[in-house]
C-alpha cells in the first residue's frame, strides 16, 4: 500500500556544515542531511536551491527519490553545480514534482561529545 503524502515545496532555514570533525569517518563526519520520503507511486524529481547571506543562491542540485522509497542526502556530498562550503551559514528550498516529506538532520562532531539534531522542514504549500 502506498500513498502520496507531504508537499511539493519545503524550506530549511538553517544550515551549517562544521569545518572539522572528531571520530571515525564517514560515520562521525560532521554533516547536514536532507531526509526525503516519497510514499507515492511515482518517482520524485527533486531540485534543491541553496541560499547564502552574502552571495546569490546556487542550484538547482537535482536528485531522484524512487517511488515508495526514502533517500538521505548529505549536503556535504552535493557538488553539482557547486560544492557547499563548510563553516558557512546557508538555507535551502527543496521542490519536487510530486508530494514528499522532508526532514533535516545535523551531526556536529567537532567535540568528542557529539550533537545530533533532527526536525521536520517547513512545508510551504
Amino acid at each position: 500500500m502506498s500513498q502520496s503524502i507531504g508537499s511539493t515545496c519545503w524550506a530549511i532555514a538553517e544550515g551549517y556544515i562544521p569545518a572539522y570533525s572528531n571520530g571515525p569517518e564517514p560515520q562521525f563526519t560532521s554533516h547536514e542531511t536532507v531526509c526525503i520520503l516519497n510514499a507515492g507511486d511515482s518517482d520524485a524529481h527533486v531540485e534543491m536551491t541553496i541560499f547564502y547571506s552574502d552571495q546569490e543562491p546556487v542550484g538547482p542540485y537535482q536528485v531522484t527519490v524512487p517511488a515508495r522509497r526514502t533517500r538521505h542526502i548529505r549536503f556535504n556530498d552535493l557538488t553539482d553545480p557547486k560544492p557547499i562550503p563548510h563553516d558557512t551559514d546557508f538555507a535551502s528550498v527543496i521542490r519536487s514534482d510530486v508530494p514528499i516529506v522532508v526532514q533535516h538532520t545535523r551531526l556536529d562532531s567537532r567535540q568528542s561529545e557529539n550533537a545530533l539534531l533532527s526536525t521536520i522542514a517547513y512545508a510551504s504549500n
